[in-house]
């Protein structure tokens, strides 16, 4: 007889409406542009810092902490080798792949 109780059978239904809310809440906050979009741009960051790092360490560069006292014109190693190639490269492979992005998509909606 519990189970026709009509205040345990609104309890339930007022739970279950709960619980559902809450599941259509939780995936639309997942699938908003805006949340996909963050969740994007935090993944290309720690992808390129650790691109960035391991190009560091395959050209055997290592940080180097600065101090508050430090001169700034003596930061910089002279022997140490240039970043500047690398850094190009890193940069230009970063434009193309963005181009081919923007190209494919814009193809994509053509269709």
């Amino acid at each position: 007889m519990a189970d026709t109780d009509p205040d345990e059978l609104e309890r339930r239904i007022a739970q279950t409406r709960s619980e559902l809310a809450h599941t259509v809440d939780a995936i639309a906050d997942r699938v908003s542009p805006k949340r996909v979009a963050e969740r994007t741009v935090a993944d290309v960051k720690t992808k390129a810092s650790n691109f960035v790092g391991s190009v560091g360490d395959a050209l055997g560069l290592t940080p180097r902490p600065v101090e508050v006292g430090d001169d700034p014109d003596d930061l910089w190693d002279d022997d140490a080798p240039s970043l500047a190639p690398a850094l190009i490269g890193v940069g230009a492979a970063l434009v193309v792949g963005a181009a081919i992005l923007l190209w494919r998509r814009r193809r994509r909606r053509r269709r």
